[in-house]
């Protein structure tokens, strides 16, 4: 995992052990830094962002007699990761569902990102980790588009124990969410899941859909569900899904096949909102919290 960009940071480290502090000296291995995060899948500002704060750390830094060069270049690259990773705000799934049943309503998680981002696995992921914490969930197939979208949530919700509401096809999916939503309200539910349909962040009309869903839905959590695997192309999609819809955060997918490593960087900086989980496996127990420390820790290893 992220083997190319730990060659590349670990590179920069040993490039400053032998170099004083200066910004002449350093903007060599600097420059060779920014190459690495651009091979590495991390968009262009970002990397220009991790840049220029590790400049700004190392550049006149005094280096204490105990201290070594590279200790100082790593530990600098490591809070200027964490800075972009970071987000302002914190969101908690688990949270959001307690908080929904103490106030006697129904937590509404509405999925969104194009198609083949894994969306629909990740719904039942997400079901999985709420019934887990004692939490009843619906699925809402709200991907009225896909051929054999329904008959995949179906065959998730086979396996979990979870209903799954459905129109037929080319029904309008925001009355599928619609229909979710009060299915579990008056049946006294804690969750509804809406899967949606996968669509292009420069299709106006689609994500005119999604938006309506969340419109109709008023959901607690609208989440982003992007592919690691996609690089750049996740830095735009979470944007416009984002400027669309508002999402509340992100979840990245096969992170576990991810050799490069940037678009968690990049969609974490772009949105500044919360990655939420990191989908790590085809198994429904294959989601981890994300946590900026253990990716930090994974890619500085």
């Amino acid at each position: 995992m992220f083997e190319r960009l730990k060659k590349g940071l670990q590179a920069f480290v040993d490039s400053v052990k032998s170099r004083q502090l200066t910004e002449e000296d350093l903007e060599e291995p600097l420059t060779r830094l920014e190459f690495t995060l651009l091979e590495s899948d991390v968009a262009l500002p970002v990397a220009e962002r991790i840049v220029d704060e590790v400049r700004q750390a190392l550049v006149g830094r005094k280096v204490g007699r105990l201290q070594s060069l590279d200790e100082v270049a790593r530990e600098a690259v490591r809070g200027a990761l964490l800075k972009v990773l970071e987000a302002p705000e914190r969101v908690d799934l688990l949270e959001e569902a307690a908080r929904a049943r103490r106030e006697g309503d129904v937590l509404r998680v509405v999925l969104v990102g194009p198609n083949g981002h894994g969306k629909t696995l990740t719904a039942a992921k997400l079901a999985r980790l709420l019934l887990k914490h004692g939490y009843s969930c619906v699925f809402a197939c709200s991907d009225t588009f896909r051929a054999g979208a329904e008959e995949q949530l179906e065959e998730h919700g086979r396996r979990l124990g979870v209903k799954v509401v459905k129109h037929k096809y080319g029904s309008d999916p925001a009355a599928v969410a619609y229909d979710a939503v009060a299915h579990a309200r008056a049946r006294g539910m804690n969750a509804v899941i809406v899967d949606t349909a996968g669509r292009m962040q420069t299709d106006k009309p689609l994500m005119d859909e999604v938006r309506k869903i969340v419109r109709v839905v008023e959901p607690q959590l609208v989440i982003f569900v992007g592919d690691a695997l996609t690089g750049n192309d996740a830095l735009d999609q979470a944007e416009k899904f984002n400027s669309y819809v508002g999402i509340s955060g992100s979840i990245l997918t096969k992170l576990d096949a991810d050799a490069k490593g940037g678009a968690a960087i990049s969609i974490a900086y772009a949105t500044r909102k919360p990655i939420l989980y990191l989908g790590v496996g085809q198994g429904y127990d294959d989601l981890i919290p994300f946590d900026p420390q253990w990716l930090v820790d994974r890619i500085l290893s």
